[in-house]
């Protein structure tokens, strides 16, 4: 509900109320905190303030309704002229701008220019956004200083995983780095209270680059997995087969299995790290090209779906195709549609093909729609559809009937199993399989 008391009196502000920033509010309000939410998106802040959260995520919206009911957390469209509470933290977005590569920091400008008037040189601000490397005391310090000579500002970063953020904000360590001593322990007291391990850093600057660096090489192990699928395909050999066995009881770092590579952050963040190094002659290739290559992952798909419909003797243009899996992963599943592999395969299929149809375990057959695709259950998906591309690893597709599933379709009657989800029995193309 909205607040019905000062702003002063709860014991943290949430600037932005969307994934980072929800799921930050449903833990400190598990830690007995009362949590005042920022939202700039009226019908975000409407629904969040009646208990109501549209997004998978476990746990975090039993808690958003618990506490919206009871008063210990309240939505607001407006903090102007309001003294804020004592901790202050910036969940806003930073995406990527229009040109592909650039980081778009206009939402964090304007939530650090909201607050400016409602702090004093007590409270702490803490960024959580996702920023280029040094971004915190470039941008963020000077608006501050603009009301308060010497503000408390820490960063520390957000690392949790779709489908476990609540459990994983409540255990896993927490980085602090703060532009001051005092702002370093205030922040690392605040997050003790969530984590038992906090880890503090020597600067703002070390803590923005603690979490680029984990995505980027989360980015970059994913990608030396399809580069190994592309070098089996050409040499007609098994990606599976190879890394699997190169794993099996040897100690040395585990290689991935191929696959798509989706999700706000590493599909961002080595734009993020690039942008940080520009300025210093220096491009950081081995992360530019992992990137470089999971984009192209899902065109490549689309590609091998189209040519071998033709091989098939079936004109693209003239066949249905099945998507399925448009949240960007399966597992833990989650409804999050930022950074799938369908942003890319979509557009490439749409000018191809006669047909595209779409369905998802946990995404809304509303927001399929909203995408321009008739959304439909996996059943009708695959009847009368020419070719099916799975998308994402849901555990779910290993209770569908495939041999049912794959008898309903119309010939050529293509399956592309991605993440090799179906039974093996199935036929089905599949990454770095020839």
């Amino acid at each position: 509900m909205p607040s019905t008391r000062p702003y002063d009196e709860y014991d943290v502000c949430v600037i932005g109320q969307g994934y980072v920033g929800v799921t930050l509010t449903a833990a400190l309000l598990t830690t007995g905190r009362s949590v005042l939410g920022y939202e700039t998106n009226p019908q975000v802040a409407d629904e969040l303030s009646r208990g109501v959260l549209e997004l998978a995520e476990p746990g975090v919206g039993e808690e958003i309704e618990r506490a919206a009911a009871d008063g210990t957390f309240a939505v607001t469209t407006d903090i102007a002229g309001h003294r804020l509470p004592p901790v202050v933290i910036i969940c806003v977005g930073t995406p990527i701008g229009g040109d592909g590569t650039t980081p778009d920091l206009t939402h964090l400008r304007a939530a650090t220019e909201a607050i400016a008037g409602g702090i004093d040189d007590a409270t702490l601000v803490i960024v959580r956004s996702t920023v280029p490397v040094g971004t915190s005391r470039d941008l963020v310090l000077p608006l501050l200083r603009r009301v308060v000579p010497e503000p408390l500002l820490a960063y520390c970063p957000e690392r949790t995983i779709q489908g476990q953020a609540l459990a994983e904000l409540l255990s896993l360590p927490q980085v602090v780095g703060g532009l001051s001593d005092e702002a370093g322990k205030r922040a690392a007291e605040f997050f003790g209270t969530l984590s038992d391990h906090v880890v503090p850093v020597s600067s703002l600057e070390s803590a923005e680059l603690v979490k680029l660096v984990c995505n980027c090489h989360t980015d970059l192990i994913y990608g030396f997995g399809n580069e190994v699928a592309l070098i089996t395909e050409k040499l007609g050999l098994d990606a599976r087969e190879v890394i699997d066995s190169a794993n099996l009881g040897y100690p040395r770092p585990t290689l991935h299995k191929p696959g798509f590579v989706g999700g706000s952050c590493l599909t961002k963040d080595p734009y993020l790290l690039a942008h940080s190094v520009a300025a210093y002659d220096h491009t950081p290739r081995v992360i530019t090209a992992a990137r470089t290559l999971n984009e192209s992952m899902p065109r490549r798909v689309g590609e091998r779906v189209l040519a071998a419909l033709r091989d098939q003797g079936k004109d693209p243009a003239d066949s249905r195709i099945l998507i399925s899996g448009f949240a960007y992963k399966g597992r833990p599943e989650t409804d999050d549609l930022r950074g799938a592999p369908y942003e890319l395969l979509l557009p490439f299929l749409r000018e191809r093909v006669r047909e595209v149809v779409g369905h998802d375990f946990v995404v809304p057959a509303a927001r399929i729609e909203g995408l321009g695709v008739r959304a439909v259950d996996l059943t009708e998906g695959f009847t009368g559809t020419h070719a099916a591309i799975l998308l994402n690893d849901h555990p779910r597709y290993a209770d569908a009937d495939a041999p049912g599933l794959v008898a309903r379709m119309a010939d050529p009657a293509l399956v592309y199993d991605t993440w090799r989800v179906l039974p093996p029995s199935t036929k089905a193309m599949r990454l770095g399989r020839a």
